[in-house]
């Protein structure tokens, strides 16, 4: 009976002019990514206890790549390949450490307005400061050895070295 159904659910479909994707034959303990149209085992697959087959609609790989494109265009309203071209005009290295590969965009947190692409710990680092410049020149002078003593005003008060 789930022949007929299934075969009368595909005319009834292509009646009306829908698409009906083509029954695939997978091997037991794999499934089809429908992104990628590979055939990966079980193991490739999130679950997803509310699924039928109790596995995601898609594979582990997919999704991540989705998952970084969304996160993205949500955060930066930006696509993979706008990135990609942001890291390319950098010559593909962070400007601050000179490292290749930098994958973090990184943008002001005010204005929200993209800077460029950093690797991971200058863009750390940066965020770390809060943005700021002062607290910047501070830690350079820090780790140059510059002393740094600030002197009591008043209680509570404190002049900073110039």
């Amino acid at each position: 009976m789930a022949a007929y159904g299934a075969a009368y659910y595909r005319r009834r479909r292509e009646a009306m002019g829908k698409t009906v994707r083509e029954k695939v034959d997978v091997p037991a303990g794999h499934k089809l990514c429908r992104r990628c149209e590979e055939i990966k085992p079980h193991s490739e697959w999130h679950r997803n206890s509310s699924a039928s087959d109790g596995l995601a609609t898609s594979c582990k790989a997919c999704r991540a790549t989705a998952g970084r494109a969304g996160h993205l265009k949500r955060q930066y309203g930006m696509t993979v390949d706008e990135r990609q071209a942001l890291v390319d005009g950098q010559f593909g290295i962070c400007p601050i450490c000179l490292r290749p590969d930098p994958e973090h965009v990184d943008h002001d947190h005010r204005t929200g307005r993209v800077r460029g692409a950093l690797c991971f710990n200058c863009n750390a680092a940066i965020g770390h400061l809060r943005d700021d410049p002062a607290l910047m020149r501070r830690a350079i002078g820090y780790v140059e050895g510059i002393s740094w003593k600030p002197k009591q005003a008043a209680p509570g008060v404190y002049l900073l070295p110039s």
